[in-house]
């Protein structure tokens, strides 16, 4: 029995009109969420980054060479809003990882590209990041992990269009 088991035991007892199954599910992921959230912040923290400012750097080395996306490609990729990327963008043009160049194909708006720091930096984060993802699923037995997925895939596909297979380019 698990604290959320005895949450619902309390609210099954309080309100047995209510069917409380969902709020088991919920309050398992959001704990869930808790706990793998923190436990990626240690990569991130370790290496001087947040999860805001991982995100926008992963996403332009996915991108490919020459790992440069427009402002609006990578506000689709990470879905924060104008306003949060250009705080993002503005810390890490700040700290020499990204840089902010006029466009090649227009000359008129602006791509947003790693810089020699920003690509060594996620190269290196990016392997301790994948290694820390496997030792946080480790908790949950290999054998369920397809179906755990594929639920999970499924129920967000209720949510969201699914996203192009590959990035807009600059």
């Amino acid at each position: 029995m698990d604290q959320v088991d005895r949450i619902l035991a309390q609210w099954r007892s309080e309100r047995p009109d209510l069917d409380v199954g969902p709020m088991g599910t919920f309050g398992r992921l959001k704990r869930l969420c808790d706990h793998l959230a923190a436990g990626l912040a240690e990569v991130y923290k370790a290496h001087g980054l947040s999860a805001a400012s991982f995100d926008v750097l992963a996403t332009l080395r996915r991108a490919g060479a020459p790992y440069a996306l427009s402002p609006s490609a990578l506000i689709g990729w990470t879905m924060v809003t104008s306003g949060t990327m250009t705080n993002r963008l503005d810390r890490l043009e700040a700290a020499g990882l990204i840089a902010r160049r006029t466009n090649p194909e227009d000359g008129r708006g602006c791509v947003v590209a790693l810089t020699e720091a920003g690509f060594a930096l996620i190269e290196q984060v990016v392997g301790a990041h994948v290694a820390n993802q496997h030792r946080l699923i480790a908790a949950l037995p290999e054998d369920l992990r397809g179906a755990f997925d594929a639920g999970l895939r499924a129920w967000l596909a209720g949510f969201e269009d699914e996203m192009p297979r590959q990035a807009p380019r600059p």
